[in-house]
């Protein structure tokens, strides 16, 4: 984490936090909603299938449907919220390739018609449970550049792609697209245009078997700006690079189709990690003597790895104590959250962050760019630490539902 200022966040979420009179996520709609234009002017057309994992927040997810995207849902729970905030069927589809039979015909009874897949055996499972269906098959990636890798569990091969869309064909599904992910909080270009080769190669083998799908998912993994890396330097993911990447792979991969060739995106943290922050408050700053003679600083926070902070192993936070001066004396301290497992703290080599030195228990602190995966990673109360209610905001700072849940 490293110390910043309430100038590193918008008057919207500046505002929301210092009226917060406890611990909570607070989400700013509106910078979502411009965050969701901003993407739509770079790759105009697009088809934005939100990753609903990323933040599975009512007023979140109808914002986003109201301004027209869909969804990328991982399981029959995930499917029927998306409905239920608004998307039609037809903008929402089962994009996780592990899947029992129950929950596909689930989702085929909720009316879902295009399914994700990387194996024969899912398909077989998709024709008998989800008769006449759609399917896109997830090639795998290197995961190289990302945070996440996400190159283990998902994905198959060029040619076993091949294997998938022509057995889908034969038991009367339909084979729609291509997908990849490049993995999450993807920090190179190269990944990307590495992929659309991918994608090149396996498309042009379908076409040569008579198969043209009608559209290619570039899947998620657009970076967020607001994060730290282990030493407290900002993470300067290359913005532009990327979507010229994806720009012109698109015109490269519409050459080569004989048909009309769609494009969807399954944004996740880019769309909200930078609009949603966590007010916290420090449990005590200590100082720890250790066998060998050193000690350090630590600090503990009401929000850790358990209820909030999950990613905190790969990532680091901003941090905003607004009742402190930025001119006071600061000590150098780790930062842990509050539960008694050790695990609970900022990943190896402790990741020291500035603090100030007259920071007492109660004192608010202020978590930037955790809008991803801040509410959906939440134990239900580990160590008796409940999850963090969550509350939604607009431009005026008034919040934009009555309703906090827990």
């Amino acid at each position: 984490m490293n110390h910043g200022t309430a100038r590193d966040l918008g008057e919207t979420l500046a505002t929301a936090l210092g009226a917060a009179p406890g611990d909570r996520v607070v989400y700013d709609l509106t910078g979502i909603e411009a965050q969701y234009d901003a993407l739509l002017r770079e790759l105009p057309g697009l088809r934005v299938r939100f990753a609903l994992k990323a933040c599975p927040v009512d007023e979140v997810l109808r914002a986003l449907a109201d301004r027209g995207a869909g969804f990328d849902a991982a399981s029959p729970a995930e499917i029927a919220q998306a409905l239920g905030a608004g998307a039609p069927a037809d903008r929402v589809h089962y994009g996780n390739t592990v899947k029992s039979d129950r929950d596909i015909a689930e989702a085929h009874r909720l009316g879902i018609r295009t399914f994700a897949t990387d194996s024969v055996e899912d398909v077989t499972a998709i024709a008998a449970h989800a008769p006449g269906a759609r399917i896109f098959c997830r090639l795998a990636t290197s995961g190289e550049g990302a945070l996440w890798g996400l190159n283990r569990k998902f994905g198959c091969t060029p040619a076993d792609a091949v294997r998938v869309a022509t057995t889908a064909r034969a038991a009367g599904l339909t084979p729609a697209g291509l997908s990849v992910h490049v993995g999450s909080q993807q920090m190179t270009g190269e990944a990307w245009q590495q992929a659309l080769d991918i994608l090149a190669d396996t498309l042009t083998a379908l076409v040569g078997r008579g198969i043209t799908p009608d559209h290619v998912n570039l899947g998620g993994g657009l970076p967020a700006l607001g994060y730290r890396d282990r030493h407290g330097n900002l993470l300067e993911p290359p913005l532009d690079k990327i979507f010229t990447v994806l720009r012109e792979g698109m015109d490269r991969l519409r050459d080569l189709s004989p048909a009309p060739l769609a494009f969807v995106l399954e944004p996740g943290r880019h769309l909200v990690a930078d609009h949603g922050a966590v007010r916290a408050h420090v449990l005590r700053l200590t100082r720890r003597r250790h066998p060998d003679g050193s000690d350090d600083h630590w600090l503990y926070l009401s929000c850790g790895k358990f209820n909030g902070l999950y990613e905190m192993d790969q990532l680091t936070h901003r941090l905003v104590f607004p009742t402190r001066l930025a001119t006071e004396e600061h000590v150098d301290a780790v930062v842990a959250g509050p539960t008694c497992d050790s695990d609970d703290a900022y990943g190896e080599g402790r990741h020291p962050v500035r603090v100030p030195r007259s920071v007492t228990s109660g004192d608010p602190v202020w978590v930037l760019s955790a809008g991803a995966y801040a509410t959906s990673y939440m134990t239900q109360g580990f160590n008796g630490v409940r999850p963090l209610p969550c509350v939604c905001v607009r431009g005026t700072g008034a919040p934009a539902t009555p309703d906090e849940r827990h």
